[in-house]
């Protein structure tokens, strides 16, 4: 079978690629090695993602920010990061900036149900679940995948979002740098009887880390990272423990909190590949960066790099050219590249400084806070960054 595009994987980054060229007159098949329901009826799954003003901008051009309803967004309009017990916080929020919060919280699954939602509206797409890729064979004039059920298909680009384990970037013999942070993130939601007025907190505890982030006025996502070996302790921890121990670590701010769902455990790997493409291919989503979701960048890097990718197909497009040129595959990698490795470096140096609880780092700590918070173009700088508030160009 012949297509323009073959994308292995579809979770948010496959998904939201192929939104991005619809209508364009592209044909296209998205491959899925999970069943047909895991990604067409997602379950929550504990993560609620805080998504950059870039990336509500992207969902809005592809008409999946409108499929979510109100009262699954929440709004970020102030930030604070504290460090060990310390009552000081580098502080953010909105005041002087034009824009309504410094980020939007939505839930991973409704996230995947409404990209999956717009993309079913594709006619040129194919979707074919419960089968995984076996090979790729990519060449100077086109590329093929086999699949496990003996399927042969023929493209001119290939695009793997196929997690930061990716089998079809290995396929390709595409090296990636791997930081296994010995670190395990626990996610769920509490409801708490103090209002949260939209405030986000990043507690840098000594040994743990715990994140809590405004669902609603009384409901937060909870975010714990925690050394890998203490992954039972806190997921079979009795529910009144648990909401205790949250509770204390969080020094009763919000009042009594009490956990709403179950918790769900992820491994803490990051991920960055040595390089995007290859002849004929491109990696895009995890599958070329997956980061430490303390800066909570992980989402959004995937976003934003589908797009880029997207963009330059397009341009293509319209000038009739080859979609899988390698000089339209240098611009993309060349753009993500430099939108990435910064983040992802210095999300690693950020993990490193503040998981680190020796006396010295503990003061440096606190002189990094410190700093932060009374230079306000370096302040300024940060929350740039960390909103993507302004419109960025590729």
């Amino acid at each position: 079978m012949n297509y323009d595009i073959i994308i292995v994987g579809a979770g948010p980054a496959g998904l939201s690629f192929a939104c991005s060229l619809a209508n364009r007159g592209l044909r296209m098949v998205i491959i899925e090695k999970q069943a047909q329901q895991s990604f067409s009826e997602p379950l929550f799954d504990g993560r609620d993602i805080a998504l950059t003003h870039q990336s509500v901008r992207i969902l809005k051009e592809l008409g999946v920010w409108a499929r979510f309803s109100p009262e699954n967004i929440s709004l970020i309009r102030e930030a604070k990061v504290l460090d060990g017990q310390s009552p000081y916080s580098l502080d953010f929020d909105t005041r002087g900036e034009s824009i309504e919060a410094l980020g939007y919280l939505v839930s991973n699954h409704n996230i995947r149900q409404a990209l999956y939602d717009e993309a079913r509206q594709i006619e040129e797409l194919d979707i074919i679940a419960d089968t995984a890729v076996t090979s790729v064979s990519t060449g100077k004039n086109g590329a093929s995948v086999v699949l496990s059920d003996g399927q042969e298909l023929s493209a001119t680009l290939v695009v793997a979002a196929d997690s930061r384990f990716s089998e079809t970037r290995r396929m390709l013999g595409i090296p990636a740098s791997m930081h296994d942070f010995a670190r395990i993130c626990i996610v769920c939601r509490m409801e708490h009887d103090l209002a949260n007025n939209g405030i986000a907190y990043e507690c840098f505890h000594y040994g743990r880390t715990l994140a809590v982030l405004p669902l609603g006025e009384n409901q937060s996502s909870i975010v714990i990272t925690a050394p890998m070996s203490e992954r039972d302790l806190i997921m079979g921890m009795p529910e009144d423990e648990f909401n205790h121990d949250v509770q204390t670590r969080f020094e009763h701010r919000y009042g009594e909190m009490r956990l709403i769902t179950e918790r769900f455990a992820y491994p803490l790997v990051g991920v960055h590949a040595r390089k995007f493409i290859a002849t004929r291919f491109a990696l895009i989503g995890d599958a070329a960066v997956g980061m430490h979701p303390v800066t909570a960048h992980g989402f959004n890097l995937g976003l934003s790099g589908q797009d880029i990718l997207a963009k330059e197909v397009i341009k293509a497009v319209n000038r009739d050219a080859d979609i899988g040129n390698t000089a339209l595959l240098e611009r993309f990698e060349s753009a993500h590249m430099r939108a990435t490795l910064p983040i992802y470096h210095g999300t690693n140096k950020i993990v490193k400084l503040f998981t680190d609880d020796r006396r010295p780092v503990r003061l440096l700590r606190q002189i990094t806070v410190r700093l932060a918070n009374n230079f306000p173009l370096i302040k300024h700088m940060i929350q740039n960054k960390l909103t993507e508030s302004r419109n960025r160009r590729f």
